[in-house]
């Protein structure tokens, strides 16, 4: 009982990173050009969207340096969740039973995850739903969350859009959708397979280097200024 109670306690102890990295990003100067820094764009795949009972059965991450997408820095994993699969789930992300019989668990994979994102910034597509999964199972694994601010790519679409219809392009176009896959289509970005958490990672990385350039020639340089282009977008759907 000893050993099991030590064994738990050592589980539940967050990686150094955790401490670093809110130490880091509480410093951090935002006021520098969007090429100096780093971003890991993620996405997950779940078996259903309530955070309090299901659960993370893929995560897939690239690396974002300089604003090119590194090809040899991604992460790409499938994970066994702790109660069964649901057979819905399954007709989303094609993730099945047999796939994830001996896929390792979450909480042997999320320290691997936490490495890989160190002190980069995170990019998402409705980013703020992926990261509620992390950092709950971050909790209760360690007892600690994430610190990485996040941008999300679903609100800079919004925003880059009401840019244009400011300045008289596409103002009168209301066929709008902000669905990942429609954005890639809309704006000629390479198509990747949809539901697959690594393939929407690299379509979000894709849309996001695209956002970010259109944005630039807005006068957003700053990692500061596309915060707040994300975070001021006012109109509501």
């Amino acid at each position: 009982m000893v050993f099991k109670a030590l064994t738990e306690a050592f589980l539940r102890k967050p990686p150094p990173s955790f401490a670093e990295n809110r130490a880091f990003f509480k410093g951090v100067d935002q006021g520098r050009p969007l090429e100096e820094y780093e971003f890991v764009v993620y996405d997950t795949e779940l078996t259903g969207l309530n955070p309090k009972k299901d659960e993370i059965v893929s995560i897939g991450a690239v690396r974002i340096r300089k604003l090119q997408i590194m090809a040899g820095e991604t992460f790409h994993v499938l994970l066994k969740p702790r109660r069964q699969l649901p057979k819905d789930s399954t007709l989303i992300h094609r993730i099945t039973p047999q796939q994830i019989e001996n896929a390792p668990s979450l909480e042997e994979v999320l320290p691997r995850f936490v490495e890989f994102c160190g002190r980069a910034f995170l990019v998402g597509h409705y980013v703020g739903l992926d990261t509620s999964f992390v950092n709950r199972a971050a909790r209760r694994i360690f007892g600690a969350a994430l610190h990485n601010p996040c941008l999300d790519t679903l609100r800079l679409a919004q925003a880059y859009k009401e840019m244009n219809w400011e300045n008289y392009h596409d103002r009168f176009n209301m066929n709008v959708s902000y669905n990942l896959t429609d954005l890639g289509k809309e704006y000629g970005l390479p198509a990747f397979a949809r539901h697959d958490a690594f393939e929407d990672a690299m379509q979000t990385a894709y849309l996001f280097l695209f956002l970010v350039k259109k944005m630039r020639g807005q006068g957003i340089v700053t990692l500061k200024e596309l915060f707040n282009a994300g975070q001021n977008w006012r109109w509501i759907f």
